[in-house]
């Protein structure tokens, strides 16, 4: 009866019906462990490089590719195991009539819904821990609005692509095994945080993470902090003597007496200012354009590649 049913709803009933037993495995299969995970994640990310985020060059650069990687790994374990875990299921099933496309818009959206709790999440962990997010925002009238749709766009990026691996897995074990490797890609290939020869350059563009570390650096408004890594690094050879004199030292007192430290901290930062970071909204734009493009592209082949499941003799 089960098998006479799917095989006669369209494919807005499957959706639903599908949407439904995703909902019932979240609360009764234990999937909801997940938004627990994430909280944990973000409060050690929080507590590790939360002092200088949206405060200073370095800080910025680090804290926004520590939640870029939090975003990353949320996707991946949100949805590497779903398919090849139900890849019997979802074979006897097409069989029957059910539509890969109604099979897949379910997975889309409870992903979605996921992503976007874990989005808030991050969000709420880090103003719980005292954090100093943006206060000026580009797109909407609310900084942390335009913080959630980055944080989301990158999560979703990276869900919809363990979703295509699930897809090509044979069993979860396969799948699990292939994420670490997919998982140290996006990290190394993160653009600006690593330094690349000049022929890997390009392949940064392929990642989730070098378009959400662009995105938060952009809107936390890098290029308008100050660095401090460079007067930090000085500073620890103030008592360096010369002729048994300490001029570092002099120098230091000099500047702090007169005023002059967050002069000389802007004016370094002025020299390395980087224009991908700038804070505009095309650069916004450009990065959620960006992964907007390879979320729909994942779930083009994964779809495409289920469609011919009936073929598949693993």
């Amino acid at each position: 009866m089960r098998r006479r049913r799917i095989k006669h709803t369209g494919r807005f009933l499957q959706t639903i019906i599908y949407l439904g037993k995703l909902f019932r495995m979240f609360l009764f299969q234990n999937d909801w462990k997940v938004l627990p995970i994430s909280a944990v994640i973000a409060g050690l990310v929080a507590f590790s490089v939360g002092q200088n985020l949206f405060k200073t060059m370095e800080g910025t650069l680090m804290g926004s590719f520590a939640v870029a990687c939090i975003c990353v790994w949320n996707g991946f374990f949100n949805s590497i195991q779903v398919i090849c875990r139900e890849r019997a299921i979802v074979k006897r099933d097409h069989r029957s009539g059910l539509h890969i496309s109604s099979y897949m818009v379910a997975h889309m959206i409870y992903q979605a819904v996921l992503c976007v709790v874990q989005s808030g999440i991050i969000i709420f962990v880090f103003m719980r821990m005292n954090v100093k997010m943006p206060d000026k925002s580009l797109i909407t009238d609310w900084p942390l609005v335009d913080i959630g749709i980055t944080l989301f766009l990158i999560t979703y990026c990276a869900d919809m692509l363990a979703l295509l691996i699930s897809a090509v897995a044979r069993t979860t074990t396969s799948a699990m095994t292939i994420m670490p490797f997919i998982l140290i890609v996006q990290l190394l290939f993160s653009g600006s945080f690593f330094s690349l020869p000049e022929q890997a350059m390009p392949f940064t563009n392929l990642t989730a993470t070098k378009w959400g570390l662009t995105a938060l650096c952009a809107q936390g408004d890098y290029n308008s902090l100050p660095m401090v890594s460079v007067w930090n690094n000085a500073l620890k050879m103030k008592n360096v003597e010369i002729n048994n004199e300490k001029p570092l030292l002099d120098l230091f007192k000099y500047v702090e007496n007169n005023n002059m430290r967050d002069d000389i901290l802007m004016m370094t930062a002025k020299e390395n200012q980087i224009e991908d970071y700038a804070f505009s909204r095309e650069v916004i734009y450009n990065a959620w354009k960006w992964l907007i493009m390879w979320t729909i592209i994942y779930v083009f082949v994964a779809t495409l590649l289920l469609e011919f499941i009936d073929k598949d003799n693993r």
